[in-house]
């Protein structure tokens, strides 16, 4: 025992010391090069008084700027004004620049939001059977895409979805203000994001994306709104950003039993560093509950959560199929959070009845560590299926200031795994010799991203 002990602390110490090494995914973004070319969308006849309808203006000026892919590409530059506009699409080789003072609204009149079909990964509308309303900045199969600015504002205008939500009087599943589709080489950078009707950033099926610099705020009660949701996507790095919303912060997914499963596509090589991060009714950091494709290869480290309602939460069901397994989770710092860390194998809902209850989800090689917390309720909530049992959770250098709330800090069920210097003890099922000392492949993993 004493000798898988020592064993586990060097492979604690050698995970940070290559953690910190420079081949992570977020050490591999260089700047994007200026545009040679510029335009503003003055020059298309757009009127930045927040009434006059702009999508026309940004249509055309789009697809003037196509003419210059082959010429190192083009800067469409949104000058300070409040520009009102329905959905549009980007092109490749584009850089979307909103000036200081500028900022784009989203119309709240859904006839103004074309429907396109579910994605393929979930095989129909997530809150809604059948179609999806369209993203208000749209993306499908591009290359070399930037959306950034002068701390400019993007706002979606959420109010008007959230009320059709909430009175279920949705005719498709909402919108997200940004949502690119198997895309390429995509950095959305030092803008602000307010009130998205659902997701604010949701790149799908897309590889090579860099997110920085970026403040994301809903409201505490906007119904299920999420910040970021890397999705069938990988490459991504995700540093120095804010997020504040309604539900999620981050949330990692690959989609939806046996439409995810069969699109196979899963989210790994993912790196999120220096966030700061707070989710009202849901988790600063949740991978799934739709992971069907899988989730693995991810590297979480020094980030602040607060004021939430979950810290780091893994959620799957029946039916699920998929995996999350080789993650690793360091340097981290909580304040007032309900539950530090949990996982669970009852959450979420099928598309529909054609889900095989046999499919069975894993949860396996996961490394929690070197985490403080301070108001904290219950430390872990670990509830794994009785039929795929959670196995090897290595939680080590763990310290969590439990408040007068709590009776029981700890719930385990169907998990196994093992844990050295945690505080408050956690419960026996995390002491056991599981398989935690095979993470040395984890660590090897995790230095090559």
């Amino acid at each position: 025992m004493l000798v898988a002990l020592l064993l586990l602390l060097s492979l604690s110490n050698e995970v940070r010391v290559n953690g910190d090494g420079g081949s992570r995914q977020c050490e591999h973004n260089p700047a994007p090069k200026p545009r040679p070319h510029t335009v503003s969308i003055l020059e298309f006849g757009a009127v930045g008084d927040g009434k006059t309808l702009n999508t026309i203006a940004f249509q055309n000026a789009i697809f003037y700027l196509k003419s210059f892919a082959d010429k190192g590409g083009a800067q469409l530059y949104v000058p300070p004004g409040t520009w009102l506009t329905k959905s549009f699409n980007l092109t490749s080789h584009l850089t979307l620049f909103l000036e200081k003072g500028a900022v784009i609204l989203g119309s709240q009149d859904p006839f103004h939001w074309d429907v396109v079909d579910p994605l393929p990964s979930y095989g129909r509308g997530v809150e809604v059977p059948g179609g999806r309303y369209q993203s208000l900045i749209n993306g499908y199969m591009l290359d070399d895409v930037v959306i950034t600015g002068n701390s400019g504002i993007i706002d979606g205008m959420g109010l008007a979805w959230w009320e059709l939500f909430n009175s279920h009087s949705l005719n498709y599943s909402r919108p997200h203000i940004i949502e690119l589709v198997a895309s390429d080489h995509v950095v959305v950078s030092n803008l602000t994001f307010l009130n998205a009707p659902a997701y604010s950033i949701h790149p799908v099926y897309c590889s090579n994306v860099h997110i920085y610099n970026v403040s994301i705020s809903a409201p505490p009660e906007s119904p299920y709104t999420i910040g970021m949701v890397p999705d069938s996507s990988d490459h991504i790095c995700i540093e120095d950003c804010v997020i504040e919303t309604g539900y999620d912060a981050i949330a990692l997914k690959s989609g939806w039993d046996e439409y995810g499963i069969a699109y196979g596509r899963p989210t790994e090589n993912v790196h999120i560093r220096r966030v700061h991060l707070q989710a009202s009714s849901g988790s600063t950091i949740a991978f799934g509950s739709d992971m069907s494709g899988g989730i693995s290869n991810i590297l979480v480290e020094n980030v602040h959560l607060y004021n939430s309602r979950s810290g780091i939460e893994f959620r799957t069901m029946r039916g699920r199929g998929g995996y999350m397994k080789e993650i690793v989770i360091s340097g981290i710092e909580m304040v007032n959070i309900y539950t530090a860390m949990a996982a669970t194998g009852y959450c979420g809902s099928h598309p529909d009845d054609k889900f095989d209850p046999n499919a069975l989800p894993l949860l396996d090689h996961i490394i929690l560590q070197d985490m403080i917390g301070t108001n904290i309720t219950i430390a872990g909530s670990f509830a794994g299926l009785q039929e795929s049992p959670f196995t090897n959770i290595c939680l080590s250098n763990i310290n969590l200031s439990i408040n007068s709330v709590s009776s029981i800090p700890w719930e385990c069920s169907n998990i196994s795994g093992f844990s050295d210097s945690v505080l408050p003890k956690p419960c026996p099922d995390l002491e056991t010799l599981s398989d935690c000392l095979s993470l040395l492949s984890i660590r090897g993993k995790a230095a090559d991203m």
